[in-house]
């Protein structure tokens, strides 16, 4: 057995998305992290398919969301519905069609369709550093200075921070004793079928849920052309058969490459830190599949505690802000569990039509609102509908966008470092300040992930 000690300023248990998103946003800031992971390779199954504008922000400003698109998939439409797929309407009935550029007046990051966790985890590998499949954390010890973690292979790693990514049955949390809160298993048990087809679609779709007795599911789009994601509630062995049901067309010639079987759940830990331990992800907060909010709510983990880190290890601030992590984040992830199980039990609220009201009366708050028109610090929001009047440069929100230049928005002047926007070209700071003409929101003091600290600064 090795018993070599390493060292690490900061290591990460899990390698799937989250994890690998913390590693890109902590070697941008400077940082060069270990990522272990216990699977012996990335995980060729799409386990999400919905990337939405906020976490497109966080990939831009890492220089990805060109990356991203190339890997994504141009859609016409979202989700559409048909007893097999070859009876489907593409014409009546579309629920959810793609934004367009000019109806997101609120975000400068544009997804071109759909992007499968696969394939972004494809794509995050490539920038984040040194990743160690075949690799567990099987044990670990905190103390003031930092945490000693062992290794499967029998390695020990002297960290100063261990951030626990490893999902819903989460190993760090176990060690760290953390409970949960929610209502936790929910619906039927899923089985995810990965297959390949040449299915050729009239137009580029999402989703389509099929409605054929013999073979309800969802039929859910990864390349567009040959991949594809077959879910449904039976619980029988998938086989081609089966898919050919879903697709009506037995000619098709079906290779089933992988079945995964998993069944949602909401719960959110009680505690997202102990110490010099974090959690982020499915390991700090299971999310319903419903409304797509799971790994965009773990990206926006990653991106809210990698900077505040960064700082800490440079020594430009002390222990304290790291600790700001679970209270901005546990908030956000109650809301947003909240939000998908409202949606679970009503699918309408999230793809249904002139829905407002509906919303409304059940409590329910707008998609776009509940990616990234939250506040940190408040539960109080202008609209539970319209995001931009949410993005309205008060202090816990995201900085609003706005182009200053071709190609450039507001968000990007920001460059991931602490900075002040005006319009006012009298103001100085110790920070880099940023005259915007025709800025309507004040001076504002904006962090490195992109919200804004305080006003009149």
């Amino acid at each position: 057995m090795n018993r070599q000690t390493v060292s690490t300023d900061v290591l990460i248990a899990g390698g799937g998305s989250v994890g690998l998103m913390l590693a890109v946003l902590l070697r941008h800031h400077g940082i060069k992290p270990l990522v272990v992971e216990a699977k012996p390779e990335l995980s060729p199954h799409p386990r999400a398919n919905g990337i939405g504008s906020r976490s497109m922000e966080i990939l831009r400003e890492v220089g990805l969301e060109r990356a991203v698109n190339e890997a994504a998939v141009d859609l016409q439409a979202g989700k559409i519905t048909g007893r097999t797929l070859a009876e489907a309407d593409f014409t009546e009935g579309v629920e959810w069609k793609v934004k367009t550029a000019a109806e997101l007046t609120y975000t400068p990051a544009r997804i071109r369709g759909t992007c499968a966790q696969s394939r972004l985890d494809r794509v995050l590998i490539t920038r984040a550093g040194e990743v160690e499949f075949g690799v567990a954390l099987d044990s670990f010890e905190q103390d003031p200075g930092g945490v000693t973690a062992t290794l499967s292979d029998g390695r020990i790693v002297r960290t100063h921070y261990l951030v626990g990514a490893d999902g819903i049955r989460s190993r760090v949390r176990q060690v760290l004793g953390i409970g949960v809160t929610g209502p936790g298993a929910m619906g039927p048990e899923t089985t995810s079928v990965l297959f390949d087809a040449d299915l050729h679609p009239r137009q580029p779709f999402a989703m389509c849920h099929i409605e054929h007795p013999d073979a309800p599911g969802l039929l859910v789009t990864v390349d567009g052309e040959r991949e594809w994601v077959f879910l449904t509630p039976l619980d029988t062995e998938p086989t081609p058969d089966l898919i050919h049901t879903a697709l009506g067309d037995p000619s098709v010639e079906v290779n089933i490459r992988s079945v995964l079987k998993f069944r949602g759940r909401g719960q959110v830990a009680d505690q997202l830190s102990v110490g010099r331990v974090f959690l982020v992800g499915d390991a700090a907060h299971a999310i319903p599949p419903s409304g797509a909010f799971g790994l965009n709510s773990g990206i926006a983990d990653a991106h809210n505690l990698a900077w505040k880190l960064a700082h800490v290890l440079r020594g430009d601030a002390g222990q304290e802000l790291v600790e700001t992590y679970h209270t901005e984040r546990h908030p956000v992830a109650l809301m947003t569990m909240e939000q998908a199980h409202l949606r679970f039990h009503n699918p309408s609220l999230h793809w249904g039509k002139d829905m407002a009201e509906a919303r409304k009366a059940a409590g329910a708050i707008n998609a776009p609102v509940v990616h990234m028109g939250y506040r940190y610090g408040s539960t109080e929001l202008p609209s539970t509908e319209d995001v931009t009047r949410n993005l309205d440069g008060s202090p816990g929100s995201r900085l609003p966008h706005m182009w200053v230049r071709d190609g450039v928005s507001t968000l990007d002047l920001v460059g991931s470092q602490w900075c002040v926007l005006t319009a006012d070209p009298a103001v100085t700071a110790d920070v880099p300040v940023h005259v915007v003409p025709d800025w309507p929101y004040g001076t504002l003091l904006v962090r490195p992930d992109g919200i804004v600290s305080r006003s009149s600064v």
